[in-house]
């Protein structure tokens, strides 16, 4: 369709795109080419984008150039060759320039014009533009390329106003030459603009002071001529090198180590570090190792390696150590890439002021005033960031249906679906949009992947017949909480940065970009395809479609565990024979990451119903008595031992403050039911009898469980009551067997893929108990009496077979009037809450359990034996 005058409208078109950057460029040119007319708007005088306001001294990509490119045409790629490894401002301007040119794109550009409103019209289905320059444009689908980093922050500093001198804002740069020769200068800010600007403006000023409120963590570039290496895989395969870099984590074909920072020698984390330091790339020093964004421990070795490199580099002692970050793990905020900023502070005209020692009290005709002294200057430059993500697309007044405002909508935080749409805004899309991989990304690449996306959204919305798209409540509020579970597991939450929104005042405090990955990001959005455009809205004259759901469920650390199994090849243990069953089992206990420090650890055994049986014993580091916890493994009564839940008892033991007893007991096939069920009852009777000499209190005893543990803990309850002792205080039951019943909807739901499923559930109940038994309670505690057991914590989990019989537990001993606390793992599966060191996101299920395990000791608890036993009271004295 061509752009045409309409009555009451300036023109319509079939897309408006806001932005002529890389984002702009790449929408026009790919839409034009499927036969939409476009019109791109600008406020800028030219093409560029961010590149063309940040003309700052120093400003440079910090991705290496052969990667911070166009990849949708070859010939593009052969016919332009750039000069450094990371190039300068002018050179990436000029490259967009050629890429405008070459594809003829400034015809359908207006320049030096700035879109003041959108509103969408139902009527029509049609948005409605209006510009500074009082021109309308009608249009079927908005996009928004406006970047994540273009809508300045405006200095939060009282008096900026008076200053008689130059001001400049590394974001709005000037467009001719600044010269700084002989002049007295201020920089306010030390991001990735005032690191690069620093050691150019000192090479010119008389004096330069850095007004410094957060010091931020910046290796050297190492610039120089494009990555010989690179440039070879280029030459040898682009379209392979190209195909890798939008399957990986960030964008750049990078290969992922499996060097830990926790368990790594110190000689090979030096190792890592050395090289990640000397290849003077983001994604290297980022994956030092790969539990760095995860551990704190792992993230303190890269951060303490950085300030060493700082405190030598930096003669003045005080001087480095205000240069070294250290209230925010590495990372959290965007590192830096430099060429000689830390020597900067060298330099005898240099100087450093802290402003968290001395704040800067007000901006004076003359200079800057702080607490403790005034300085006078010729020039102020403000190196103070963005408004990042939000704020260029809530600063145009966008009004969607009802009259909802983008900027209302969003006032408690951006909600979007895919990072690319949001609900009430039809036909509306935003291009590395808040909730997508953007500035965690080689912007390049994640920009081609959006604009290639809504480009096949909308030729497939004209092939259907199709005038609207928009996301349903139900994808779009699965998506915010997909975004915000992959921040949780990481330390990104732990700093105040512009990821975070902490950098404007009063901007909603939440992670704003998407962590999981353009490889899993791109993957989400091509799953979203293959389902009929998962989670969208579409209509049409004629008809409409709409498959709801959401495309991400799982917790992004579990998904990562799934893919791990299934790219190791594990058998399912059903396929095996026990003895090899159970060999995997131990073996893969075996490489698991250490549980928390504990404070003494010994095996020992003790009478079981027809034998001795090991326990494992874990006693805190605090001073005790403690009370006590008899835990019982999992392993469906055939696998496992004292040894393979080890984690989940040291991490019982290190925040209950609990002495627990990890007791074994005989397996099925060779002992079949009710022969666990003796043994575990043995055994606690065993521990009660014998708690002081455990380093425990006599009647503070609790059991718990996981899977077929869990099941022996509530059956061992039942026992208890009944034989009128001993008197336990709770009941932990992870993930429980509490019914034979195999036809529940989790079965169904949950028949392959979890590592544990409805098949392995039903292998477990055929070697343990044959069908007449396992009606019996003593196999399905579910039909046992309920009422008089002692309070229980039960924890399910979303992807768990095992999901619906445990809920139907909690409710059954709700109903018994048992007091009872059921957490549910939102996004696990069955394994998840005893791989500690693993599945991070399980670790708020453990706190949950260790806080409410707690309430059982911290006052007299009740009758929890039944009418013939003693109150945990009274045993207690």
């Amino acid at each position: 369709m061509r752009s045409r005058e309409h009555e009451g409208v300036v023109s319509e078109v079939d897309a408006v795109v806001v932005g002529a950057g890389f984002s702009g460029l790449y929408a026009l040119q790919r839409l034009r080419t499927l036969g939409f007319s476009v019109v791109v708007f600008d406020e800028a005088a030219d093409v560029g984008g961010t590149w063309y306001w940040n003309r700052y001294p120093g400003a440079r990509c910090d991705i290496p150039t052969t990667d911070y490119t166009f990849s949708f045409d070859p010939d593009l790629e052969e016919a332009w060759t750039w000069s450094e490894k990371y190039a300068t401002q002018p050179e990436i301007l000029a490259y967009l320039g050629f890429v405008a040119d070459r594809y003829d794109l400034r015809r359908d550009i207006r320049f030096s014009t700035r879109v003041v409103a959108a509103t969408w019209d139902d009527e029509v289905n049609r948005w409605r533009l209006s510009t500074d320059d009082e021109g309308e444009i009608s249009c079927r689908f908005y996009i928004m390329a406006t970047g994540c980093l273009s809508l300045p922050k405006t200095p939060d500093i009282e008096g900026a106003e008076r200053f008689r001198g130059k001001t400049y804002f590394t974001s709005k740069w000037p467009h001719h030459e600044v010269d700084f020769t002989s002049k007295r200068v201020a920089v306010i800010g030390t991001g990735s603009s005032g690191i690069q600007a620093i050691p150019l403006i000192a090479a010119q000023a008389s004096s330069l002071t850095v007004f410094q409120r957060t010091p931020n963590f910046s290796v050297p570039a190492h610039n120089g001529p494009p990555s010989a290496e690179r440039l070879a895989a280029l030459k040898a395969d682009r379209a392979a090198y190209r195909r890798q870099a939008r399957w990986s984590r960030g964008g750049i074909p990078t290969e992922i180590t499996d060097v830990s920072g926790v368990t790594a020698t110190e000689e090979l984390r030096r190792q890592r570090f050395e090289w990640a330091w000397n290849e003077g790339e983001l994604f290297a020093i980022l994956g030092v190792f790969n539990d760095q964004f995860f551990n704190p421990v792992a993230n303190e070795h890269v951060a303490e390696m950085i300030r060493e490199r700082i405190r030598t580099v930096v003669e003045d002692p005080q001087v480095a150590d205000a240069l070294c970050p250290k209230d925010y793990p590495f990372g959290t905020k965007r590192p830096c890439l430099d060429t000689g900023y830390y020597q900067t502070f060298n330099l005898p005209h240099v100087r450093l002021v802290d402003l968290r020692k001395t704040p800067i009290s007000s901006i004076t005709d003359l200079g800057v005033d702080t607490t403790d002294d005034s300085f006078e200057f010729d020039a102020i430059v403000y190196a103070t960031g963005f408004d990042a993500m939000t704020g260029p697309l809530v600063n145009v007044d966008i009004i969607g249906r009802q009259g909802v405002t983008l900027k209302d909508k969003w006032a408690t935080g951006p909600s979007t679906y895919l990072g690319l749409t949001t609900t009430r805004f039809p036909n509306f899309f935003m291009i590395t949009g808040p909730g997508s991989p953007s500035v965690l990304s080689n912007m390049a690449v994640s920009i081609e992947q959006h604009v290639d996306w809504v480009a096949d959204c909308v030729t497939y919305m004209r092939e259907q017949g199709f005038d609207t798209v928009e996301p349903t409540d139900t994808a779009e509020a699965g998506w915010n909480q997909h975004v915000a579970d992959c921040a949780a597991i990481t330390l990104h939450p732990l700093a105040n940065s512009w990821y975070m929104g902490a950098n404007v005042p009063g901007k909603p405090r939440m992670f704003l970009p998407y962590i999981g990955g353009v490889d899993g990001y791109r993957g989400a959005c091509d799953e979203v395809v293959a389902k009929d455009y998962l989670g969208f809205a579409l209509t049409g004259p004629r008809r409409s479609q709409c498959h709801d759901g959401v495309v991400r469920r799982l917790q992004p650390d579990v998904a990562l565990v799934l893919q791990m199994f299934e790219q190791l090849g594990m058998p399912a243990f059903e396929s095996l024979p026990v003895e090899q069953a159970r060999m995997v089992m131990t073996a893969s206990a075996a490489v698991a990451p250490p549980g928390p420090e504990v404070g003494e650890v010994f095996d020992g055994t003790l009478p079981g119903a027809a034998g001795d049986l090991d326990y494992r014993l874990y006693r805190p580091t605090t001073s005790g008595p403690h009370p006590v916890v008899a835990y019982f493994h999992g392993g469906g009564w055939v696998l496992g031992n004292v040894g393979t839940d080890d984690r989940l008892c040291r991490d019982l033991c290190a925040h209950t403050d609990t002495v627990v007893v990890s007791v074994d007991y005989r397996h099925a096939p060779e002992s079949r039911f009710p022969a666990p069920v003796e043994d575990a009852w043995a055994a606690v009777r065993w521990i009660a009898a014998r708690s002081e000499e455990l380093g425990g209190i006599s009647g503070q005893l609790a059991v718990a469980g996981w899977s077929a543990g869990a099941n022996l803990a509530a059956v061992v309850c039942q026992l208890a009551r009944g034989a009128g002792g001993p008197t336990i205080a709770g009941q932990l039951l992870i993930n429980p067997v509490t019914d034979c019943d195999t036809s529940r909807a989790s079965y169904d739901e949950h028949v392959q893929g979890y590592i544990f499923n409805a098949p392995t559930m039903r292998w477990f109940w055929d070697l343990y108990a044959d069908p007449a038994d396992r009606t019996d309670p003593r196999a399905a505690p579910l039909r046992g009496e309920l009422s008089g057991l002692p309070p229980a914590v039960v924890v399910t989990s979303e992807f768990d077979p095992l999901r619906d019989e445990g809920t139907a537990y909690a409710e059954a001993l709700s109903a018994a009037d048992v007091p009872v606390v059921h957490v549910k793992g939102r996004g696990q599966i069955h394994t998840s809450v005893p791989m500690v060191g693993v599945v991070i996101s399980a670790g708020p299920i453990r706190t949950q359990m260790a806080e409410h395990m707690g309430q059982w000791f911290r006052a007299p608890a009740k009758n929890t034996t039944g009418s013939h036993g003693r109150s945990a009271a009274s045993a207690s004295r």
